[in-house]
């Protein structure tokens, strides 16, 4: 295991809190691994200047390779169950974070790695020979950290289940393709690309975005009329907000929002 104060790098600047993956070789996790880098989105979450979270990698092949395989296969049952329920607490860390979570992705991406960038609310993605999959089922096992229900939200049952049980991996284009990375990019362009994508994010309002978030992940469990309801609701509380009202200003000036 490298240095665990090491494996991990976070940038805050202008809104965006920058959380970089930087294990050799290929940004494998074990449990600690994991428990920083749920408490780095976290500490992200809490900052009130952050309006968007970016995960990427400073490898140039890996983004993330799922769990440490060689760790893995000597851990007891109980370990792994720690590992498993860690990596969770990651998906949870960022699927319950209030800020808008990226995931810019440049390198192979495998397993619990697909795992992580599949709860992130946008993916970003660079064109190259890099390879996305879940191969757990070629180690006799299945994804544990929410990847089968994201899989299937994110790009439907036929093409999950194919993927599921042949444990296939798939390139970038295909990715972009079945809709699991929201934006592809030519490699030379990837990392500016990724810089405008997110600063015009953050200079959005913040307040507004959370609210979208949180709807899109409520939604899925109600029906047309409550989802309806909830919507109003929504919107009804952002009304008396600083963001709105300099929003309705801005517009009515014809100047850029400068929102909070």
């Amino acid at each position: 295991m490298s240095d665990l104060s090491t494996n991990i790098r976070v940038k805050k600047e202008a809104g965006v809190a920058t959380i970089s993956l930087n294990r050799p070789k290929a940004n494998s996790y074990y449990k600690d691994f994991l428990e920083l880098i749920s408490q780095a989105v976290k500490e992200a979450s809490a900052d009130n200047a952050i309006k968007v979270i970016l995960i990427n990698s400073t490898s140039e092949k890996f983004f993330c390779a799922g769990a440490d395989i060689k760790i893995f296969s000597s851990n007891t049952t109980e370990q792994n169950a720690e590992m498993v329920r860690a990596a969770r607490e990651v998906s949870e860390a960022i699927t319950s974070s209030s800020k808008i979570v990226i995931a810019a992705v440049s390198g192979h991406v495998l397993g619990g790695g697909l795992e992580m960038i599949m709860a992130c609310d946008i993916r970003l993605a660079s064109e190259g020979n890099y390879l996305i999959g879940l191969p757990e089922v070629k180690l006799g096992l299945m994804p544990g950290n929410g990847g089968t229900p994201r899989l299937i939200d994110l790009i439907g049952a036929s093409r999950a289940m194919e993927l599921l049980v042949t444990g296939h991996n798939i390139s970038p284009q295909k990715a972009f393709d079945y809709g699991l990375f929201n934006q592809l990019y030519p490699a030379d362009a990837f990392e500016l690309s990724v810089t405008h994508y997110v600063k015009d994010l953050a200079q959005g309002a913040g307040q507004a975005m959370a609210a979208i978030k949180h709807y899109v992940q409520k939604h899925k469990g109600m029906n047309l009329q409550e989802s309806l309801d909830y919507e109003t609701t929504s919107v009804n509380a952002l009304y008396d907000t600083h963001d709105a009202k300099e929003g309705f200003l801005a517009f009515v000036e014809k100047r850029i929002p400068k929102f909070n």
